[in-house]
């Protein structure tokens, strides 16, 4: 356990070194939603069969300054995992339609197994997953300095290519998760849309580092509080989110989601029976004038009776 936490302690250090700016991959508050798309080991380490969908319109009400259309980015994301018994691990998958802007967007198909070993201590996922990205481009909305500029294109371009993404997930067997991913190992090129023959159009390599632990008042365990961050890089640039969500008699729950020199959340929640829905909104700090951000999360599990692993979580967001 002591190596353990060692090396997530090197991970975090060496994520802290790089700069703060603004993160390429899609980013959401309700990150710990959104597991199965960033790290492929998460696959059913849930007791279920579990669907999880969110939507995010960044900055609503963003507009281009001079064609004055909508560029408000958005995120439709769906996921589905299960623990699949007799392969030892889980099964998951993600599609998400990332809209950037007004004329550039990807649609993902993400596919995932993960092996799941037993410890004395908890379950530890090893995840590798495939991804089938397909890009888009209008370069007929783009305004250029010198008409007819060959490395921009004149009208709508697509271009479709895999790659892959790898994880370690680890679950005690009492309240706290861990987790380290990346995503697009291979950083795979669009050919067919770098008019200038330079690779530069390429899918983001993205390192991800989770934890989460969840505890309950001793005076009141009706009560449970779940502290948890998020640190996402590509290297170039880094993002850190923190939250805090109190959950109260496994049914409702709100919070506060911090993401590091750009915004504030606040979360509030609500479960009925297996199925949760979760709302977010949050205030920019960047002090640029940009509106804030609505996001929506949906998840309903399936449980699975008969043979359990001996281990459980006991964070009521996951159950």
């Amino acid at each position: 356990m002591k190596q353990l936490f060692l090396y997530i302690s090197i991970l975090i250090v060496l994520l802290v070194s790089v700069g703060l700016h603004a993160q390429q991959a899609p980013a959401f508050t309700h990150y710990r939603d959104a597991q199965m798309l960033y790290n492929p080991a998460f696959a059913g380490m849930r007791e279920g069969i579990c669907v999880n969908g969110i939507f995010r319109q960044q900055w609503a009400g963003f507009k281009d300054y001079e064609t004055n259309k909508n560029a408000t980015p958005e995120d439709y994301l769906v996921t589905v995992d299960s623990p699949i018994r007799f392969l030892h691990g889980g099964f998951g998958g993600a599609i998400i339609q990332d809209k950037a802007t007004y004329n550039w967007g990807d649609i993902s198909l993400i596919l995932a197994y993960s092996y799941h070993a037993e410890l004395a201590f908890g379950t530890l996922g090893i995840g590798l997953g495939i991804d089938l990205k397909n890009r888009s481009v209008d370069g007929s909305m783009y305004r250029p300095v010198t008409d007819g500029d060959p490395i921009i294109f004149a009208s709508s371009q697509g271009d479709m290519r895999f790659d892959a993404n790898a994880g370690l997930y680890f679950k005690s067997a009492d309240r706290y998760y861990v987790g380290f991913s990346i995503t697009n190992l291979l950083k795979s090129t669009f050919v067919k849309l770098d008019p200038g023959g330079n690779g530069e159009i390429s899918t983001d390599r993205t390192l991800y580092l989770i934890g989460g632990y969840n505890f309950f008042l001793p005076n009141d365990p009706r009560f449970g509080i779940e502290p948890s961050f998020l640190i996402q890089s590509d290297i170039v640039s880094t993002q850190y989110s923190v939250s805090g969500i109190v959950n109260y008699n496994g049914k409702f729950w709100g919070g506060l989601n911090y993401r590091f020199g750009e915004s504030v959340g606040v979360l509030v929640g609500m479960h009925f029976k297996d199925l949760g829905i979760g709302y977010s909104y949050d205030v920019n700090t960047m002090r640029l004038g940009v509106p804030g951000s609505h996001e929506i999360s949906i998840s309903y599990c399936f449980k699975i009776k008969g043979d359990k692993s001996r281990t459980s979580y006991k964070n009521t967001r996951y159950l």
